[in-house]
């Protein structure tokens, strides 16, 4: 119907009294009929189609000898008197059909793409690229993440750096999914005008089981105030098909000058930027109020030197991503852990940053027991130190283990056979 009316609109169909006047085309003498196919009159309901043929009497001053006639139009009479001749009249009647088919649905999709697709609500945000959600009154954002064949070790679980990134990414989508993403990495607008970029100052994560290729996880975090100057950011990593939580993590965030490598405070512009996303909530981790100790040559178990930065571990902001920290941290823990034990927590404490061309060494020292029964050992935890060269501290960390599971020990146990080992 809707096509039927466009039509009539466009090109007004022919009375029906044209219709009685048809004769039937004369080719030679005979009834036209092309490959079977006889001109006619055709009628359904309110939409009427005819085809018309019109043959020129003459071609090149030559005579044709045909004698055409089609809705009473003879060969020879002047056609362009009583029926101007235009693009529309010379398309076929289906071609007409289609073209007025095709103005409405366009016209629609224009309609369509135009409309208002902004939510009306901050609970009802949604990310159309499927980077995640904002729910909970607008102070929550959500996302899921799909474990990938490569974010997996030896034990087929999820590293510690995997789920590192997982927070890293919900926590730059949840500010450009609030409007809040300047060009910095993770700064807003106003941060941007006055050179000022978010770093962290302190992480802790506590791990309660890792997911495994194949799980997906649904990753939860918000911001609330932390002093005057700061920021503390939260986390909740949970198990899609089981709903159990998996990860908790908490972190301390500061201001610096992006130009001039200094803390910063607050300015008044970006305290109203973001104050109206925080949470009044208490950290999903506790701070237990130990310190993290200061180690050395002497006091370490094991050193690890010679680490460098390279131009992948910058950022946007041209220093080293927090990620890469704990690679390093972890390059001197002690093999026989690695092998035995997993990380359950790890608390971090950046106190420097480090550029492209700087030289590290990591320091781990096991607290509380003979590094030879490490293998045999329940619990075991770790003080860390990332320094540069010159000794000048970058990072300060504790790590505590837990023992692996069974499986665990067979899926090493299978993995060695395979290579012979």
């Amino acid at each position: 119907m809707v096509a039927t009316a466009a039509t009539s609109a466009f090109y007004p169909l022919p009375s029906s009294s044209s219709d009685s006047g048809a004769k039937n085309t004369k080719i030679g003498g005979g009834s036209a009929n092309l490959g079977g196919i006889k001109s006619k009159s055709l009628s359904s309901g309110s939409l009427q189609v005819k085809t018309n043929a019109q043959a020129p009497s003459k071609v090149n001053g030559s005579s044709t000898g045909l004698s055409t006639s089609a809705g009473g139009v003879k060969a020879g009479d002047d056609f362009s008197s009583s029926h101007p001749r235009t693009f529309i009249n010379q398309l076929p009647d289906w071609s007409m059909l289609l073209a007025a088919i095709t103005t409405i649905f366009l016209a629609a999709e224009k309609q369509w793409m135009m409309l208002d697709w902004k939510p009306r609500r901050p609970d009802m945000l949604i990310d159309p690229f499927g980077l995640g959600r904002i729910v909970q009154d607008g102070l929550v954002f959500t996302q899921n993440f799909s474990i990938r064949s490569y974010e997996i070790g030896a034990d087929r679980t999820a590293s510690i750096e995997t789920l590192m990134n997982h927070l890293q990414e919900t926590a730059l989508n949840h500010v450009k999914t609030a409007g809040l993403l300047g060009d910095g990495f993770g700064s807003t607008p106003e941060m941007c005008k006055k050179n000022l970029i978010w770093v962290v100052t302190k992480m802790r994560i506590m791990v309660d089981r890792y997911p495994t290729w194949g799980d997906t996880v649904q990753v939860d975090t918000w911001v609330s105030a932390s002093g005057k100057n700061g920021m503390r950011r939260d986390w909740l990593v949970y198990d899609c098909k089981t709903g159990d939580t998996l990860t908790r993590a908490s972190s301390i965030w500061v201001m610096m000058n992006k130009e001039t490598r200094k803390l910063s405070k607050i300015p008044e512009e970006v305290r109203i930027e973001i104050e109206p996303f925080f949470m009044n909530t208490a950290p999903v981790i506790e701070d237990d109020g130990r310190r993290l100790p200061k180690i050395d040559d002497d006091t370490a178990d094991y050193v690890r030197t010679g680490l460098t930065p390279k131009w992948s571990d910058l950022d946007v902001n041209q220093h080293v991503n927090n990620v890469k920290y704990i690679g390093w941290i972890l390059e001197s823990a002690p093999p026989p852990i690695l092998e035995s034990h997993e990380l359950s927590s790890i608390t971090l404490e950046y106190r420097r940053e480090c550029g492209r061309d700087s030289v590290l060494q990591s320091l781990t020292a096991v607290t509380g027991m003979d590094v030879g029964t490490l293998a045999t050992a329940s619990d075991v935890d770790c003080n860390h130190l990332l320094r540069f060269e010159n000794g000048a501290e970058i990072v300060r960390g504790r790590t505590e283990w837990r023992p692996k599971l069974g499986n665990n020990f067979r899926i090493l146990g299978h993995i060695s056979a395979d290579r012979g080992i």
